[in-house]
């Protein structure tokens, strides 16, 4: 038994995910790393294990009935875990966030200004005080009525509906009704109606025009249609619906992305006329503090509130406004301490990056003053410049001495450098990894020889050099102006690996992003040619970080084709074709071959009366996802499910002889991901692993032409050794006469680029310039660049 002031937190048996009956000690109140390569079980560790317990626990101190409000993590599988904290956790989700989310709902500084301007406002005379939801345009009471609190309207022009007024209406003049047989019918409709489908739009009379495109009426009449002679037409009651109100009706309630963007297309969107882009309605604008409206405050740089707020409280002797000055400047310091002072409460929260995003959360437990607990990080260097990695660590330290234990998940190994306590993962990915090799101070990590961290962490040689390759081209982009960008132009090279740097908020993405509009393309998009070079860009890739599949339905198979193959595979075999079993047969997502009780999803829900529902696995396939007929045909002794629960590793091996499988699975091993399963759900992969497989299903198409393939941050989530993973293909892209543009912070990758794009100096309003470009050596001697000093470092 362990005495009740015991300083560790005592993990026994740990076997979560890929985890071997794991025992591990690990000191409180200290700053302790978890690393090991992608795939090693540290995330299942730290997060699987250590912090669900903790979550467990918490719940079993809740009411009953409270806790089916809250998400729960299920029990880990661990034997037995002493000396364990109340835990924080702070992950890299990207949640969904919508337009009204910003800074200042993130950061909950925007109650804090609501609650000032409600309490302590000057009012204009005999205005009557209002309620701190007045200042909130996510509220019914303080929203502006025209644009419901968006701060935008959406409008249709005769211009946006139709482009081209030389066509007539059969030809296709209202470009914004829908294609195929509802367009047809929309215009079979105005021909009943009487109006003139034959002739240009432009000589339509001018009501008329203004009626079939604006009209809130829906007359119904009878059509006739007249089409093919051999097919009888029957008449049938068509309604009339105006190309506006189709454009606003699509755009407001369709689920569809594709529809949705489609309408937007035909409208353009303007500031409100009646909020002026402030979103609130007049009586809250007509309240301001130290002179300036709610909607002036929110728009400003944090550094520059703080200082506003300090003035004001130095001026205001009233204890309403020295109270709750004092809340708002408090709350605002740690934000600014993580280099984050550049952005301002209204910025909303799909504009941020995920490494933003999860600093404001910092920011705000710094602020709560917790203690005694344990926080348990993912990653908080990604998507942060190597200058601003120091910040970050003294963060993590004032976390650390404010009586709190801080678990970090890492790969940047500055971090690692700084912890007290290292624990590390391997020796290698998913099977071949969840042991646990050492668990003690850093400097002993040195000892042990089959650490992959250890390599990279003590006697790490710099990258050898080489001699950047010749660009065969330039491809300009800009003048660019968005966010912080001010007509920025910059120049590519093509043919070559290109870095663009600079510290977080410096306009990289923003600079990235107007490359993707030149071929306005999806994630993966055919182009024309692009760029004045001799080369010619056939075809722009752009490979992020976005899930590739909402629903455990969703998985790495279905997503590469590879299931596809598999499917065929099987249905090919004797027992298969006997049964007459077709390639539908062993999909667990359609009827038939699935098992019906949990509709091929493997588990079901288990309702508790007043606990929160659990998902146990299903009680008559055992989680196999199919009925006993299907999982009775096999090939090579192992039926569908087994073959779905193969690493990518092992089934490389199994399908060797199958081309199609082969070439697949070779494309994932290439890129680091032989420790996933093929039947892994999409919802339980990484942005980075997510990144991985999109790079992948890029790398096995037979490439012809020149494409440019742009990657924001792939190394997010990366040990260094599969760092070097990852460049080997990207060079390999680039020997093959591709073009390859990453944005990225990790100095041993921008060393080894053949040119670099420094954007900066800062970030926000201080950055959005290039401050240098061109090859690695030249940029690390650039003056003025904050990664000049630090990419230096990394060169031999």
């Amino acid at each position: 038994m362990h005495s009740p002031h015991d300083p560790y937190v005592r993990v026994r048996g740990a076997r979560e995910h890929n985890l071997k009956g794991v025992d591990v000690d690990i000191p409180r109140d200290v700053l302790a790393v978890f690393t090991g390569v992608s795939g090693s079980g540290k995330s299942s560790l730290a997060f699987g294990t250590i912090y669900a317990e903790a979550q467990r626990r918490y719940f079993e101190s809740v009411a009953p009935y409270a806790r089916r409000l809250i998400h729960q993590v299920g029990a880990p599988k661990v034997a037995e875990i002493s000396g364990l904290p109340p835990a924080v956790s702070l992950q890299q989700r990207r949640s969904a966030p919508t337009s009204r989310s910003s800074v200042g709902t993130v950061t909950s500084l925007s109650n804090s200004l609501r609650m000032l301007f409600s309490r302590a406002g000057d009012y204009p005379p005999g205005a009557e005080r209002l309620d701190s939801d007045a200042f909130s345009p996510n509220t019914a009471a303080g929203a502006c009525p025209e644009c419901h609190g968006l701060g935008r309207v959406h409008r249709a022009t005769e211009e946006s509906l139709v482009p081209d007024p030389s066509l007539s209406i059969r030809e296709g003049a209202i470009a914004a009704w829908p294609g195929a047989w509802q367009g047809k019918n929309l215009r079979d409709v105005l021909d009943a109606l009487g109006h003139d489908v034959d002739r240009p739009w432009r000589e339509l009379p001018a009501e008329q025009r203004e009626w079939i495109l604006f009209t809130d009426e829906q007359p119904v009449v009878t059509v006739h249609p007249v089409r093919d002679a051999d097919r009888i037409q029957r008449p049938y009651q068509g309604t009339y619906m105006s190309a506006r109100r189709y454009v606003l009706k699509t755009f407001s309630d369709s689920r569809s992305p594709t529809l949705r963007a489609r309408a937007e297309r035909f409208l353009t969107s303007a500031p409100c006329p009646v909020c002026g882009g402030s979103r609130l309605r007049p009586e809250a604008l007509a309240v301001t503090f130290a002179g300036r409206t709610i909607a002036g405050l929110v728009a400003l740089p944090l550094t520059e509130l703080a200082g506003l707020l300090d003035d004001a409280a130095d001026r205001d002797a009233s204890e309403t406004v020295r109270v709750l000055t004092a809340d708002l400047t408090s709350r605002i310091a740690p934000v600014v301490e993580l280099g984050l002072g550049y952005l301002s409460l209204d910025r909303a929260t799909p504009t941020l990056s995920a490494g933003e995003l999860q600093r404001l959360r910092l920011a705000t437990q710094l602020r709560s003053g917790l203690f005694g607990v344990v926080y348990v990080l993912d990653e908080p260097s990604a998507g942060l410049h190597p200058a601003d990695t120091e910040a970050l660590l003294t963060v993590l330290e004032r976390l650390k001495a404010a009586g709190n234990s801080v678990f970090v998940v890492e790969h940047h190994l500055d971090v690692v450098r700084g912890a007290d306590w290292l624990v590390d993962v391997g020796p290698r990915a998913g099977e071949h990894g969840g042991e646990v090799l050492h668990s003690g101070p850093v400097a002993e990590l040195a000892g042990v020889a089959e650490s992959a961290t250890a390599r990279y962490l003590f006697a790490r040689d710099p990258v050898p050099a080489r001699a950047p390759r010749p660009a065969e081209g330039w491809l300009t982009v800009g003048p660019v102006t968005r966010h912080n960008l001010r007509a920025v132009t910059a120049e590519f090279p093509l043919g070559v690996l290109t870095a663009v740097t600079g510290v977080s908020g410096s306009g990289k993405s923003t600079l990235i992003g107007a490359i993707g509009e030149i071929g306005a393309m999806g994630e993966v998009g055919e182009v024309g040619e692009i760029g004045d070079g001799p080369t010619g860009v056939g075809r722009l890739v752009s490979v992020d970080q976005k899930p590739i599949g909402r629903t455990p339905r969703s998985n790495l198979a279905t997503y590469t084709g590879l299931f596809d193959v598999v499917r065929k595979v099987f249905a090919a075999t004797g027992q298969a074709r006997e049964r007459g079993y077709g390639v539908g047969r062993f999909s667990f997502n359609v009827a038939g071959g699935r098992c019906e009780t949990c509709q091929g999803e493997g588990f079901v829900s288990v309702e508790l009366l007043f606990l929160p529902s659990t998902y146990a696995p299903c009680p008559d396939c055992g989680g196999a996802r199919y009925n006993p007929e299907t999982l009775e045909v096999t090939y090579r002794g192992r039926n569908i499910a087994e073959v779905l629960d193969l690493t990518v590793e092992s089934a490389a091996e199994f399908f060797a002889d199958t081309p199609a499988a082969a070439r697949s699975l070779a494309a994932l091993l290439d890129v680091g991901l032989g420790y996933l399963r093929l039947g892994q759900p999409a919802t339980e992969l990484s942005g980075g692993e997510a990144q991985r497989i999109k790079l992948a299903g890029e790398l096995q198409r037979g490439r012809r032409g020149h494409s440019l393939y742009l990657l924001d941050e792939p190394t997010t989530g990366l040990h260094p050794a599969d760092v070097e993973v990852l460049m080997r293909q990207l060079h390999g892209l680039v020997d093959a006469g591709h073009t390859v543009v990453v944005v990225e912070h990790d100095m041993t990758v921008v060393a080894d680029a053949d040119w670099v794009i420094d954007l900066g100096p800062g970030g926000g309003d201080r950055g959005g310039r290039i401050v240098a470009a061109g090859p690695p050596a030249e940029v690390a001697r650039a003056a003025g660049s904050a990664t000049a000093p630090y990419l230096s470092r990394s060169l031999p």
